[in-house]
């Protein structure tokens, strides 16, 4: 499952550096990308919560933990 979703992520935002870490059902996520540039941190979450939506629905993701952050300091 752990490649599954980097894949997704790795998708949905191309230009990413993804740290991904399962520990069953729960996961955290950390990701730069130029795609959080002038969003906010609850736009960021929503953004990354969007592409592993169907984990979250379906009981595979319970616990998620989203640090996603834009390069631009």
């Amino acid at each position: 499952m752990q490649e599954e979703i980097r894949a997704l992520l790795a998708d949905a935002f191309s230009d990413a550096e993804i740290d991904l870490s399962l520990d069953g059902n729960r996961a955290l996520i950390e990701i730069v990308s130029n795609h959080f540039d002038d969003m906010s941190r609850v736009q960021r979450q929503q953004a990354v919560y969007a592409v592993i939506a169907d984990y979250i629905a379906d009981g595979r993701l319970h616990a998620v933990t989203i640090k996603a952050q834009s390069p631009k300091p």
